[in-house]
């Protein structure tokens, strides 16, 4: 914990998901709501196969998921869910002709459920 999944359309060509990982990560591993930066998961999950509404229009999706263990405030998902966007914002391809939409989410994780072990 936490887990963050960045998925996004494959109609985005040059996404440049090395930098994106090393300034969401760092980003995030500032926040005092993540504790040790080895606990932090990170991974991009293109989509090959989507569809974006019911218009022949050119669009595009990236989403980001931030799944926490339960507990935080909401001020403190907000501003997680802030800090993932700009950085998302900054380095998404911008096709001409193509509109892209950008969403994040913070998820619970319910802490009596989750497991994890360093093996």
């Amino acid at each position: 914990m936490p887990h963050l999944i960045v998925e996004y359309s494959g109609n985005l060509p040059h996404f440049p998901e090395a930098q994106a990982l090393s300034e969401l990560n760092a980003t995030l591993c500032a926040h005092p709501e993540v504790l040790d930066e080895a606990d932090l998961k990170t991974r991009f999950v293109v989509a090959d196969s989507f569809a974006i509404g019911t218009a022949p229009a050119q669009r595009a999706f990236v989403h980001a998921q931030l799944r926490l263990l339960s507990g935080r405030t909401p001020e403190a998902k907000k501003a997680l869910s802030d800090r993932i966007a700009a950085v998302l914002r900054d380095l998404t391809p911008r096709p001409v002709g193509v509109m892209v939409q950008l969403s994040v989410e913070v998820v619970d994780m319910d802490r009596g459920s989750y497991a994890k072990e360093r093996i």
